[in-house]
């Protein structure tokens, strides 16, 4: 029992190592873990408190939890054995494949990134790049949800910008769950998104077995008081307009609810828009070349990054306009089923028309409006956008007056405009290449339900660029 034995000195290194090794993985790390998750919980206890809509427990769960139980969920396992006997695979086989669809969805939410990092850094893109004012915001109405219910979000979709504005906003509220689309599965963004509890949707490449697991994903959220943000437009507008409802998530809501027996959900609408769009060109050509999806690219972003981060070394910040944020009455989905008589088609319809009912009214838009009726003129501009400003505030609309008196932001505008050398200035009157009348077309789309339809050939005729 005493006597020595010699061995040489790496492997004493070594056995000392997996020692340490085996230590901190058994002793330190899960006391450590312990602590820090008890620590994390108390943060999130008082966050809840100052919470409009809490963070549910549901949304703080491990990750992997979530995946086994939405792996062994019935309605799961049921598709399991269809999907396997469709395709003539074993059922383990199949229960792999779900498996591995529950991993690309599920979420794996950090409130300390979410509330620590991205408000922050949201706040500062958007007011780094936009004046940002928030309209009708139904402050009473929203207090009075309640936290027994399930609120979710419905907006329409402007731009990519779209997903920052809102998370910053409704920050003093709640932590929102969105749906993302396989464009942002690239690095960095995929790691980010999940840890703010984004989860990812395939919209190619799935089937039965993917649906049902992504519905009962949403289903669970959704019993669970998981408060999200759906643009049921399904994707961004390539021509200015709302696009018509896509009821793909919203039908997954609307079948796993039971009126009486579920959590009820309340819908709030959100209407978002932009004096610039910073994917403009690119819908407009993706509308033009008749292509649904078009390739997500870091470079535009980087590259507005770039001169943002050159403006302020120079002192020359420029912003491009106003971005706009309205939120609707909340409306109960057991009142729109009752209106609608379950037909999910006409609910989303209706959404969609509450949507627009709050649609902000902005400067460049009602310039754009008053162009693409055919005024060539600033003298002429001058008192047609008066005109149109009086008749949006007469009917109730959000109205966003500009800064500055009408006069100089036509100027201002006509002069972006020629700097993206799409429109030609002459003396009083200008002119547009065929780019810039589609592009004056896209953003007078967005208030023609305040403002009135364009003239018939504008309305309906396809964008050309250049």
């Amino acid at each position: 029992m005493t006597t020595l034995i010699e061995i040489p000195a790496w492997l004493l290194i070594l056995v000392m190592l997996f020692a340490a090794v085996t230590a901190l993985d058994r002793v330190l790390m899960p006391s450590v873990r312990w602590y820090l998750r008890r620590r994390l919980e108390r943060a999130v206890e008082r966050l809840n408190e100052r919470l409009s809509f809490p963070i549910q427990p549901f949304k703080l769960a491990r990750r992997n939890d979530t995946i086994l139980r939405l792996r062994y969920d019935p309605e799961v396992a049921q598709a399991i054995v269809d999907h396997a006997t469709e395709r003539g695979m074993r059922e383990d086989v199949a229960a792999q494949l779900a498996e591995k669809y529950a991993r690309e969805i599920v979420p794996s939410f950090s409130a300390f990134t979410y509330f620590g990092f991205a408000i922050r850094a949201a706040r500062f893109l958007s007011r780094s790049l936009y004046r940002v004012r928030v309209g009708a915001q139904n402050v009473a109405a929203l207090e009075a949800i309640g936290t027994d219910k399930t609120v979710i979000f419905v907006m329409n979709h402007r731009s990519n910008m779209d997903y920052v504005l809102v998370t910053w906003l409704a920050a003093d509220r709640t932590a929102l769950a969105y749906a993302v689309g396989e464009w942002a599965r690239v690095w960095p963004l995929q790691p980010l998104i999940r840890m703010l509890g984004g989860y990812f949707i395939r919209r190619r490449h799935n089937n039965a077995l993917y649906r049902k697991v992504l519905a009962r994903y949403v289903q669970m959220a959704t019993e669970n008081g998981v408060t999200q943000a759906v643009f049921p437009e399904g994707g961004l507008s390539r021509t200015g307009a709302l696009r018509d409802p896509k009821l793909g998530l919203l039908s997954y809501i609307i079948d796993g609810y039971t009126p009486g027996k579920s959590r009820e959900v309340v819908f709030v609408p959100v209407a978002l828009n932009y004096d610039r769009v910073m994917e403009d060109r690119t819908l407009i050509r993706a509308q033009t070349e008749g292509n649904r999806s078009f390739r997500f690219s870091l470079k535009p972003i980087f590259r507005y990054l770039r001169q943002l981060v050159w403006q302020k070394i120079t002192r020359q910040a420029h912003r491009h306009g106003i971005a706009a944020v309205s939120f609707g009455a909340p409306v109960s989905l057991s009142d729109l089923l009752a209106q609608h008589d379950g037909r999910t088609e006409e609910l989303g319809a209706d959404l969609m028309a509450r949507i627009d009912h709050v649609m902000p009214v902005l400067p460049f838009p009602v310039i754009a409006h008053a162009m693409a009726s055919g005024l060539r003129s600033q003298s002429a501009l001058l008192p047609a956008i008066e005109d149109r400003f009086a008749r949006a505030l007469e009917a109730g609309a959000p109205v966003f007056l500009p800064k500055r008196d009408l006069a100089y932001t036509i100027e201002a505008a006509l002069k972006t405009l020629a700097g993206r050398k799409i429109l030609h200035l002459q003396d009083d009157s200008f002119t547009l290449t065929e780019e810039g009348e589609a592009l004056v077309a896209f953003y007078a789309r967005s208030v023609t339900s305040v403002l009135g339809d364009l003239p018939p050939e504008i309305a309906t005729s396809e964008f050309v660029t250049t």
